[in-house]
């Protein structure tokens, strides 16, 4: 069994998570359009914004889809 993870790395999922909407909705994309361009499930993108573990992958195709720089997601 995992140890508990510090508040701090939920928080930053989160964050991470709020990002990608923000930057879907500014480019008025649905999680079903965003999802096809970037080649993933909409489940996927429901569950990255919901803040939940992504894969690294899942995050380089998304931020890709949105035509940023990764960074852009971690950072803000």
């Amino acid at each position: 069994m995992p140890a508990e993870l510090p508040e701090w790395v939920p928080a930053a999922r989160r964050a991470v998570g709020d990002r990608i909407r923000v930057r879907r909705l500014h480019q008025n994309l649905t999680q079903e359009s965003l999802a096809h361009t970037a080649g993933i499930d909409r489940s996927t993108i429901q569950r990255m914004e919901a803040g939940h573990e992504m894969k690294l992958s899942h995050l380089l195709l998304v931020a890709h889809a949105l035509r940023i720089h990764v960074t852009d997601l971690l950072h803000g």
